[in-house]
């Protein structure tokens, strides 16, 4: 697993995009490309826009800078190498790198990791991979670790959507985590949402079945946009909020910035999707009632 702290020179350009893997062929743990233009079953108009992306989410995505303090410095330095790596084509070992087997959760888009740190003595059994673009942000993370003896968490330094597809194998997940994405208030901008239909048909395909998919914002329009995606990944069931036989832990701390969102008044949406034991076979009946198959295949 790649350490060093320089992203992979792999990553294209300022997007990490599909322009990174120029052969789909070549790993059939990708999610299924359905061809420019063409969705899955179910899939709502907001993802029209793909170009032929893996996932269809447009918009750029690259390595944010930031300064540390001394002191984050030191510790990054002495404690990095060993819990930290950042997005490449190496698929994580989780026995490897967390030392032992256990249920295994992936959050995205972790911040500072105030929930990351304060959930994970609460689910001490589990491995808890927190992905975050922002170097100050895994910094505070690392620090607040080293400060509570917290060490079933690891890092990986990148976008979240890059993450799951290059680094996870697929059914790997026992959880995946998203609590409030960037909203992208604006209409042009919701393109470049994390939540689109593809992003969940990728996520379901690193859950194992039973697997928990769990989503927060205090975003209305963002909430309206993830209600339209509830029923069209068919790998996932909606389950109604709250839900307090979980097999995962979903009750989470208050932090900073949601406490922001409550003192104006923000409601707190909370989503949560469990991976259908039946799976594979929920997505061929709902391909197979497509009627825009026939028209998919004359078109090719």
């Amino acid at each position: 697993m790649t350490n060093s702290d320089t992203p992979d020179t792999n990553i294209a350009a300022g997007d990490g995009t599909a322009s990174a893997h120029p052969d789909p062929a070549a790993d059939a743990t990708r999610v299924p490309d359905f061809g420019k233009g063409a969705l899955p079953y179910g899939r709502p108009m907001q993802t029209e826009f793909d170009d032929g992306l893996e996932y269809p989410r447009i918009g750029g995505v690259s390595f944010r800078r930031g300064t540390l303090t001394p002191g984050q410095s030191a510790i990054w330095d002495e404690h990095w190498d060993r819990v930290g790596t950042v997005l490449s084509d190496e698929k994580i070992d989780v026995e490897e790198w967390f030392g032992r087997t256990g249920p295994t959760i992936v959050e995205i888009g972790c911040g500072t990791g105030t929930s990351t740190v304060a959930m994970a003595p609460k689910e001490a059994d589990h491995n808890i991979i927190a992905v975050e673009l922002y170097k100050p942000g895994l910094a505070k993370l690392l620090s607040a670790m080293t400060r509570e003896g917290v060490d079933n968490i690891r890092m990986v330094r990148g976008d979240g959507v890059e993450v799951l597809q290059r680094m996870i194998a697929p059914e790997s997940l026992d959880g995946v985590r998203l609590f409030f994405p960037d909203p992208w208030p604006k209409a042009r901008h919701h393109k470049r949402r994390i939540l689109q239909s593809g992003t969940l048909r990728l996520i379901a395909s690193r859950l194992k079945p039973g697997g928990i998919f769990h989503a927060a914002t205090d975003h209305a329009g963002y909430a309206e946009w993830i209600e339209e995606l509830r029923d069209v990944e068919p790998a996932l069931e909606p389950i109604a909020w709250p839900w307090p036989e979980s097999p995962m832990l979903l009750d989470r701390p208050t932090t900073k910035f949601e406490n922001r969102g409550l003192n104006l008044d923000h409601d707190i949406h909370e989503f949560v999707w469990r991976k259908r034991a039946d799976a594979a076979d929920a997505a061929d009946s709902a391909d197979a009632a497509d009627p825009a198959d026939a028209t998919r295949e004359d078109a090719r």
